[in-house]
């Protein structure tokens, strides 16, 4: 059995290599990509340098290479899904006390460290409001689209529960979760009166949460005081 780390004993090693396992990895990358995690977590925290060079250098190093995510870029780009996305006027737009209050709720309501509500584009996904996040730049507000989990609740506009991404066969390759950023996520489409998903409500966690009906249900609640915000009366957070 390949060994871990000098101080791990036997029993540690035997969890390693069941662990790496069922991630379907060797020991090698199981522990390399666990370390470039940390460190990207510590260069966030510490604001010690810039994390993209770092995940750069990673991906480089083949420690998060590139993994082919299913291709949603159909219902993403979808004329009508966009054209109703645009018709709200909120992309880009500055923060408002009203969602900086359901994102408020959504975090509190789940004990959850961030809330977010997003709108996805078509190459971008842009913060209309965030709890726990420090954004202090309108570059902040936004990320590119391959760092969206968002992009796959609105994409099948039904409710996305990750309990622990990084064991999950799909997205345990996602870029966010693969460098510590997201674990556990809930995200509740925000639907318009014709169907079409143009973001979220979600929370997420940065260690494994255990999801249930009342959290969903919750979710559910404040994305259908968002959308109707968004959309006027008669929205609904997913149908």
């Amino acid at each position: 059995m390949t060994s871990g780390p000098a101080s791990f004993d036997e029993w540690l090693n035997r969890v390693l290599a069941e662990l790496a396992r069922e991630a379907s990895e060797e020991v090698e990358t199981y522990i390399a990509r666990a370390v470039a995690s940390r460190m990207v977590a510590d260069r966030r925290r510490t604001d010690s340098g810039p994390v993209d060079e770092l995940l750069a250098h990673l991906a480089e190093a083949g420690v998060f290479a590139d993994t082919a995510m299913p291709n949603i870029s159909a219902a993403i780009t979808d004329p009508d899904r966009l054209r109703s996305l645009y018709a709200t006027e909120l992309l880009d737009s500055p923060p408002e006390a009203i969602y900086d209050r359901i994102t408020r709720a959504a975090a509190d309501a789940l004990d959850a460290p961030f809330a977010l509500v997003t709108l996805v584009d078509a190459d971008r996904q842009f913060f209309k409001s965030s709890a726990g996040m420090e954004i202090s730049s309108p570059e902040e507000r936004q990320t590119p689209l391959n760092r969206s989990v968002c992009q796959y609740a609105v994409a099948n506009g039904a409710p996305l529960i990750l309990e622990d991404a990084r064991v999950d066969p799909v997205f345990k390759n996602h870029p966010a979760v693969r460098d510590g950023t997201v674990v556990a996520y809930l995200g509740i489409p925000l639907v318009d009166q014709a169907g079409m998903a143009i973001g979220t409500l979600c929370v997420f966690d940065t260690k494994p949460r255990l999801w249930g009906t009342g959290h969903v249900q919750v979710l559910s609640d404040l994305a259908a005081l968002a959308a109707e915000r968004i959309f006027g009366t008669g929205a609904s957070p997913n149908r």
